[in-house]
């Protein structure tokens, strides 16, 4: 039984005055209005039309009844009101979850620029290098980075995620250049903490793997604005993602290094659940960032 239609169904008949009316203007049969109007009344226990072979009128139950119905119908109208505004312009908050610095440095600039074009939305970007789960943790879209994609969800890619090795003019003039990996084990080299065997950036040559980034340093943290500052001030060689680290390059306050073997980016990727019809917030949004950050 769909109730919400029956009800419909009966305020057309209270309206009408008569099945056959209100079978018009639903465009249905007078049976199928029938039917609906006794599936109600077996549903309710009460009978809403009182009937003769001349003429109907509404039982008090019934008049009863067709109030209440007008103001939930009027709700459901409401309700879809609201949603069709939604899908009319781009509104209402996005969610968005990103590893913390793909989202400080870039991602965190788009949502800027998007919300200079869309007022209407709101955003919270959540930076955290753990992994999320869009319906669990209520998110309408995650930025991630690694080969794995979750099967049940849409993938967009986005800019490869590139590291690179570089120290400041200063240390290199105190302890010189290394030429290939295994000359790092004689130089200061700062560590992430949140590298592991499994997650650490292996460093090759052609097309072989030849070294790895010392395990251990001068200094370490577990977060790459820390390293970075460090790297400045001269505190050792530093190994941190290319988005972090690009403005420093080009200003030459850090000096690229060993770059015949820096590892191979990493894939990033756009992650939504699909949507056959999303609303204009998530779709507005999914465009922009993949016209600033596809590959």
């Amino acid at each position: 039984m769909d109730k919400l239609r029956s009800m419909e169904v009966f305020v057309t008949v209270a309206e009408a005055g008569s099945f056959t009316a209100a079978a018009a203007r639903l465009d249905i049969s007078a049976v199928m209005v029938g039917k609906h109007i006794r599936e109600l009344e077996t549903h309710l226990g009460a009978r809403l039309i009182q009937r003769s072979t001349r003429r109907q009128s509404l039982t008090e139950a019934g008049r009863r009844y067709r109030d209440d119905c007008q103001k939930v119908l009027e709700q459901v109208r409401w309700a879809e009101a609201s949603i069709e505004g939604l899908r009319a312009a781009p509104s209402g908050l996005l969610r968005v979850s990103a590893p913390m610095t793909l989202g400080s440095t870039v991602v965190a600039a788009q949502v800027a620029s998007y919300l200079a074009r869309y007022p209407r939305v709101r955003i919270e970007l959540v930076l955290s290098d753990s992994m999320v789960d869009l319906v669990e943790d209520g998110y309408d879209l995650a930025v991630r980075i690694g080969t794995e994609v979750d099967p049940e969800l849409v993938a967009r890619p986005l800019q490869p995620y590139r590291i690179v090795i570089c120290a400041s003019p200063d240390y290199l003039r105190r302890h010189g250049q290394p030429r290939t990996p295994a000359e790092l084990s004689r130089h200061r080299c700062l560590c992430h903490l949140s590298w592991t065997r499994r997650t650490a950036w292996h460093l090759g040559g052609q097309g072989e793997q030849a070294g790895q980034w010392p395990g251990e340093g001068p200094f370490s943290s577990n977060n790459g604005q820390a390293l970075r500052l460090a790297a400045l001030g001269g505190a050792g060689l530093l190994m941190q993602p290319e988005v972090l680290l690009a403005e420093d390059i080009a200003a030459g306050r850090l000096v690229p290094l060993l770059q015949d073997f820096l590892p191979p980016p990493r894939p990033v990727h756009l992650l939504y659940l699909p949507d056959h019809r999303p609303l204009p917030k998530l779709r507005s949004f999914v465009s922009h960032l993949l016209k600033c950050m596809a590959p």
